[in-house]
């Protein structure tokens, strides 16, 4: 059994709205475990991406706690949040938020500079070497605007990964692909985990969902569902997708 890297104890997450409360997260008790790919399902508005955000320091939770390696990131003020953010965690949008006048190679190299913790050179080799595995080195030169959407979230995934980040949280990485660059991003983020990298998915799509090692399903802001697969398999998928199915259905999805 993988120790867990991250813990959620009674986790709450509410907003003002109409001078009421409105209740996103509802006392969430949850682990993430080291090494695992996580994904985190349910219906529009049932709290995914609040729980992303909550258990990232992202966002600022109502109440409850977040252990990170021990320490409780809902006390820790902003510049310590920073801080374990550009060294522990990484992180890959559905909007890829790439610098549009950087260069590809610019975007990724960035990020690592300010890790502080490699030469310059160092770097920039380690992001030439990500961007060779990503499949998109003989377009390091180009800007975002030059790019396919499938490069632009490859090289994102890349710049998320240059510090070497003890878990990737992900939120509908996929969202805005068309089916040929999900699946090759979606290979990407399989490769990763495979290699030991710890992965927290927030998605919608099946596709996505196949992917995970542990399902888990939110509504109204508790997790009502989990469900645990082996890892990922391209040979067994048709399988894996009708166990998914089933489970998602049991959930009424």
């Amino acid at each position: 059994m993988s120790e867990n890297i991250i813990s959620a104890k009674d986790l709450c997450k509410s907003f003002a709205h109409n001078g009421g409360q409105v209740h996103v997260l509802t006392h969430i008790d949850l682990d993430i475990r080291e090494k695992d790919f996580t994904v985190v399902m349910g219906a529009s508005g049932s709290g995914k991406s609040t729980l992303l955000y909550a258990l990232s320091g992202m966002d600022k939770a109502t109440s409850g706690s977040v252990l990170f390696e021990g320490k409780d990131i809902t006390k820790m003020k902003e510049k310590e949040l920073a801080a374990l953010r550009s060294r522990d965690f990484g992180f890959v949008f559905q909007q890829m938020h790439l610098v549009s006048n950087l260069t590809l190679l610019e975007n990724v190299t960035v990020p690592g500079y300010l890790s502080r913790d490699k030469s310059t050179s160092e770097v920039k080799a380690r992001a030439e070497e990500l961007l060779s595995q990503m499949g998109i080195a003989d377009v390091k030169d180009h800007l975002p605007s030059q790019v396919s959407g499938g490069e632009q979230q490859r090289c994102a995934i890349a710049r998320s990964i240059i510090h070497d980040p003890k878990i990737l949280f992900a939120d509908e990485p996929t969202g805005a692909l068309n089916r040929k660059n999900t699946k090759e991003v979606l290979d990407l983020l399989t490769d990763l985990n495979r290699k030991g990298q710890s992965v927290l998915m927030v998605t919608h799509d099946l596709r996505a969902a196949l992917r995970g090692s542990r399902l888990l399903y939110l509504e109204d802001g508790n997790v009502i569902g989990e469900m645990t697969l082996p890892p990922y398999n391209k040979e067994d998928e048709k399988s894996r997708e009708t166990q998914v199915n089933a489970w998602l259905s049991s959930m009424k999805w």
